[in-house]
Order: C-alpha cells, then sequence, then structure tokens
C-alpha cells in the first residue's frame, strides 16, 4: 500500500511540473481570458417576433449565447488584441460575415509611442453606446435598443490620447460593422472625447461616428455616456444618442435610457433599466408603412438580477415593452406590449 501511495504521489508531483513547464513556455506578457453564457427566455405572449432587440430571439426554450477566447499580447510599447466569439450571439454580433457561428470580435495590432498617445489597426468593439457585446460587461442580460439599432463595431485605424482627467479618440474606419469593405471607397469618421477625473465618482463620455454608408446614405451619429457611482452601493449609468440619416430627405431615430444600480451585498445586484427608443420615421422597428404610417416608439424597463460567486453569474431578469402602436401580436391579436422572463448564467476567467 505504501508502495502505491508513493507511486501516486510521484506521478502527481511529475503532473504538476510538467504543468509548470508548459506555462513557462508561454510568451511572458501573455493573457488569456475566456467567457461563456446561456439563458432560458419565456415570452408571456408565447411569440418568438416579439424580441427586437439583439441576442435573445427565442420563446420558451434553453439557449446557447457565446463562448469567448480573449488573447492579449504587450512588449514595451507595441502589443496585439485577438477576441474570438463561437454561437449564436457571436453570429448576430458580426451578421456581415457568413453565418458560420465564428466571429472575430476585435483583432488588432497596437503601438504606444508616448505614455499619452496609442494608434491601433484592426477591428474593436464600438465606442458608441453604454452596453457592449460580451455578457459579463453588462448587468443586464437582455439588450437596449440603442445598443441593438447602434454601430457594433469598426474596422479601421484610430488614435488614443490621454490628457490627465480628460482623454480623445479619433479614427478613420470602414462603414460600421464591416471588418471589409474594398467593394466601396467609402470612410466613417469616429471621435469620442472622456473626462473622467480621478477625484470625482462620475464620468462623461461624448461620442461620434458618421460616414455615408454602402446604400449612398449619410448617417451621423451623436451619444453620451454619464456614469456617476453615488456610494458604494448605489450607481446611475445613462445612455442618450440620435441617428441621423439624410439621403435627399432627412430621417432620424433616437433613444435615452437610464440605468439604476443597486447592490446591498458583494454577491447580489439589482439593476433597472428604464429605456425610450422613438422610431417615428420608421427607420429600424416601426418599418412597415402599412401598419405605421407615423412610426412609432417603445418604452421599454428591465429589472435585473445579479448573483455572483467568483466568476459565476445568475441573471434573474424581467422585461416588459410597451409600444406607441401594435408592434407585438399573441396569436392573431396584435398588441401593444410584450413582457419576458429571462434566466442567464455567465462564466467569466
Amino acid at each position: 500500500m505504501k508502495k502505491v501511495v508513493l507511486t501516486l504521489l510521484a506521478a502527481s508531483w511529475a503532473f504538476y511540473a510538467q504543468a509548470q513547464d508548459s506555462t513557462r513556455l508561454l510568451p511572458e506578457g501573455l493573457k488569456i481570458s475566456a467567457s461563456a453564457d446561456v439563458y432560458y427566455k419565456f415570452n408571456f405572449n408565447e411569440n418568438v417576433s416579439d424580441n427586437k432587440t439583439s441576442f435573445t430571439n427565442s420563446h420558451n426554450s434553453f439557449e446557447l449565447g457565446m463562448a469567448s477566447l480573449k488573447l492579449e499580447h504587450s512588449f514595451k510599447n507595441v502589443g496585439f488584441v485577438a477576441d474570438l466569439g463561437f454561437g449564436k450571439r457571436a453570429e448576430e454580433f458580426s451578421y456581415n460575415d457568413d453565418n458560420t457561428r465564428f466571429a472575430i470580435k476585435q483583432l488588432n495590432v497596437y503601438y504606444s509611442p508616448a505614455s499619452w498617445l496609442k494608434f491601433t489597426l484592426g477591428a474593436y468593439g464600438t465606442h458608441v453606446g453604454y452596453e457592449l457585446v460580451d455578457a459579463y460587461l453588462n448587468r443586464n442580460y437582455s439588450m437596449s435598443y440603442m445598443f441593438s439599432y447602434g454601430p457594433f463595431f469598426h474596422t479601421g485605424v484610430k488614435a488614443d490620447m490621454s490628457f490627465g482627467a480628460h482623454s480623445l479618440m479619433v479614427g478613420v474606419f470602414n462603414p460600421t460593422d464591416l471588418k471589409s469593405a474594398s467593394f466601396t471607397n467609402h470612410k466613417y469618421v469616429g471621435a469620442q472625447w472622456g473626462f473622467s477625473p480621478s477625484s470625482a465618482p462620475f464620468k462623461f463620455y461624448l461620442n461620434y461616428i458618421g460616414g455615408r454608408d454602402t446604400f449612398q446614405v449619410r448617417n451621423d451619429q451623436v451619444d453620451a455616456v454619464i456614469t456617476y457611482q453615488a456610494s458604494s452601493k448605489f450607481g446611475i449609468g445613462y445612455n442618450g444618442t440620435v441617428s441621423h440619416y439624410k439621403n435627399g430627405d432627412t430621417h432620424d431615430w433616437w433613444g435615452s435610457a437610464l440605468y439604476l444600480n443597486y447592490d446591498p451585498t458583494e454577491s447580489f445586484g439589482l439593476t433597472l433599466r428604464s429605456e425610450y427608443f422613438s422610431d417615428k420615421d420608421g427607420l429600424k422597428i416601426f418599418t412597415d408603412p402599412a401598419k405605421f404610417t407615423e412610426g412609432g416608439s417603445v418604452v421599454a424597463f428591465t429589472l435585473s438580477g445579479n448573483y455572483k460567486v467568483g466568476g459565476f453569474t445568475l441573471v434573474p431578469e424581467f422585461r416588459l415593452d410597451q409600444a406607441s402602436e401594435d408592434l407585438f401580436s399573441k396569436g392573431d391579436v396584435a398588441k401593444k406590449a410584450s413582457a419576458n422572463f429571462l434566466l442567464a448564467a455567465i462564466y467569466k476567467f
């Protein structure tokens, strides 16, 4: 028996030593992170088409969200980011690419010639808006209308500059959400000004993206994000945006959302998102002129819980969308309201 125990201990030590050796083979400065999310959703109108926002297009079904793998490496003043996504969420995020359930969310190389300046070439998640594609970075699991109908990512070159509490980004990109645009000469211009004083509990960002799209339509979007951490338990977020289109005539959509975050303990928090989305010109969701002669608007309330254990987060969520017109339906009956319950599980390391 003693011999068996010694043999097992020797084998365990050999395995441990081999694992330590393998980690030493990784390049110095390499960071690896990953995440995964799954969910169940029930729509009380029992209608999949009631969902008008991104990533949760289902009813009474267990669904796979996205598995992500992110690699980052830096050496002195250069580095790269490769952020890969697998699953339905990744496919919808990269909707202009082939529908393979695989997406390159971010892929870029950067050079920082000075501590206050960094140049980045490649693709990265948009600077516009409050919410992000990765589920673990949001407190609500379902997405806002502003996120769903704004830009998802940009491909091009940008310069990030920092001056104390102020930051500035300017860039030139392919048309929105295109990783390749050799079929068009059009380019977009993007910018962001940020104000984040270290001594104050608030941050402010003013964002812009604009250019002529692949349909020859001029699009300009201005967006503002404000966060305020009132205490260790209570925080507020705000996102307001307007997107303007001009192709002879002018049209626009706009939205405004308030996020109230309350964390009574380190392991549990609540977030209430209240959003107003105006689509009076029928550009995004009120697109049928036979049904919606003057467009419409939606008010949406989303209450989400966040129960956390290490890298695991459980998100129970209730959502109510109230439209100005009969946007939703139950069976053959048109309705102005749609309610959902959702339970999501997220893991990140």
